[in-house]
């Protein structure tokens, strides 16, 4: 429910890969892997009625405009389209809902999305071979074809007024097309990875796609300007839907969550929007040039790796030292067993001065006590300087630490910093192999809870945040106004001392 977000029904169904709501609101229908259409009733969450529409998977499924009807499109290159009818239940009296496949249209291609021009003469279909075919819905002869995608096509929508056709790829491209011509108006660099998702605001040339870097933005196709980017989700943004008066967006993403977008009254301003932008890019660009460089990768002439200071030999030599002390340690300790058992009794046992001066820690314990006290700006440098002949031990004790939980974003840097840069003697060492299996699992179940508690964190203060705003009355829009306006004044003030300067 919108207003209340609570959940209203919970159905079980097949593995289900597109929805449509009846006209009504009573019925909803779904399109699954296996090719069948399930029709479910959503005030009593019963199953209906299975139909076998398609011989593969139902990839979309759209209402047409006169809602009588709609049409599928499957993993079985068909394209084929239905109408609601009334049938009489054998249970019971009463008529139901049902539908009633009409007609079918046979393609080359797998067809991936399906869409109806407002005034359902014209259907568009997306095939596999990156193309967008659009047929005449009343004969179904061939009209037009749009070409210029470099990978499929994953979703489209047609505006209000029948004029445009946007079309989002899995080559991270939007096309704006006039499907009066089939001429492509513009091409948009829109997201990072695919454009998963896309549609127009009603009664607007505005339109909303949803991508894989978990970014929602909106676009005007008339200016082919971008207008804002909606950040919040974690992970990929699978799909979109927008209320009949453009008020609402909802997101559905892979990180399980559903995210309601209200339309506020606050002015947009497109240019403060630019800079912001071009700031934060500035921003990431400065940080990801600060990073020290991989021996083998080439990121640039400054980079730190590679580069021999006195701090980062250092560190290296106290890892160096901290391992031999493990190595002598776990071996002073089989020798102690065996005489234990030897003797059949207790035998007393001298504990190393430096971790008897740490609290009677272990040996591997103490390794980690010398990793963590290294510098983070040093850490990838002295591992470089590191010899392979330290870095089975230590991978053996990251295995350890990690499944304990100790310090585990500390030890997947320099996990990766370590495969990166040992690759080849890593993997052609068959001792290593079941040391690398076990940091595999160990390490993805660690990694997914600690995203899983930030994930949590995140949404809480995401919380706190929004009570905060309501209890004082103050947005935060007003807030980073503000900080902008003062950016801009201290940018004014430099430029003109530098112009003095000159």
């Amino acid at each position: 429910h919108r207003s209340t977000l609570q959940c209203i029904r919970t159905m079980d169904c097949e593995y289900a890969l597109c929805s449509l709501f009846v006209p009504g609101d009573r019925q909803v229908i779904l399109g699954t892997k296996t090719g069948k259409l399930q029709l479910y009733d959503l005030a009593s969450g019963s199953l209906m009625e299975t139909l076998d529409a398609h011989d593969g998977a139902v990839w979309s499924i759209a209402l047409s405009p006169d809602q009588r009807g709609f049409v599928t499109g499957g993993a079985d290159k068909c394209v084929k389209f239905w109408e609601f009818e009334l049938v009489t239940d054998e249970s019971s009296v009463q008529k139901r809902l049902s539908m009633k496949h009409v007609r079918l249209l046979q393609l080359d291609e797998d067809v991936l999305c399906v869409r109806y021009s407002p005034n359902q003469k014209l259907l568009a279909l997306s095939l596999l071979d990156c193309t967008v075919k659009v047929f005449y819905v009343d004969t179904l002869k061939f009209f037009l074809s749009l070409y210029g995608h470099k990978l499929p096509v994953l979703c489209m929508d047609i505006s209000y007024d029948g004029t445009l056709i946007a079309t989002g790829s899995a080559d991270r491209n939007v096309k704006i097309w006039g499907l009066d011509f089939g001429d492509c108006h513009r091409s948009l660099f829109a997201h990072d990875d695919s454009v998963m998702y896309l549609q127009f605001v009603a009664k607007s040339h505005l339109f909303f796609t949803a991508g894989k870097d978990s970014k929602i933005k909106q676009w005007d196709a008339d200016k082919f300007e971008h207008i804002q980017t909606l950040e919040g989700h974690h992970k990929e943004v699978w799909c979109l839907a927008l209320s009949p008066n453009g008020d609402y967006v909802v997101s559905s993403s892979h990180d399980k969550s559903l995210r309601l977008w209200e339309r506020t009254r606050e002015p947009l301003v497109l240019e403060e929007e630019r800079e912001m932008q071009r700031e934060a890019e500035y921003e990431e660009s400065v940080a990801k040039e600060e990073q020290p460089v991989v021996a083998g990768e080439t990121q640039g002439e400054t980079g730190l790796a590679g580069r021999k200071t006195i701090e980062t030999i250092k560190a290296a030599e106290r890892i160096m030292e901290a391992i031999e002390l493990y190595r002598e340690e776990m071996a002073k300790l089989k020798e102690h067993e065996a005489l234990c058992k030897a003797a059949g009794k207790e035998v007393p046992f001298s504990v190393n001065p430096i971790l008897r001066a740490y609290g009677n820690i272990t040996p591997s314990a103490y390794v980690l006590e010398v990793f963590k006290k290294v510098k983070s700006s040093e850490l990838e440098e002295s591992l470089l300087v590191l010899p392979f002949s330290y870095i089975p031990d230590l991978l053996r004790l990251f295995n350890e630490y990690i499944h304990l939980g100790s310090e585990v974003e500390l030890l997947c840097r320099a996990l990766l910093f370590l495969l990166k840069i040992h690759f080849g003697q890593i993997t052609s060492n068959h001792m290593l192999v079941t040391v690398i299996e076990n940091l595999k699992k160990t390490t993805i179940s660690r990694v997914s809870e600690a995203r899983d508690v930030l994930g949590f964190n995140m949404a809480g203060l995401q919380y706190l945040k929004r009570e905060i705003e309501a209890k004082d009355e103050v947005t935060f829009f007003a807030d980073a106004t503000e900080r902008f306006e003062e950016k801009k004044k201290k940018r004014k003030k430099k430029e003109k001392m530098v112009l003095a300067v000159l």
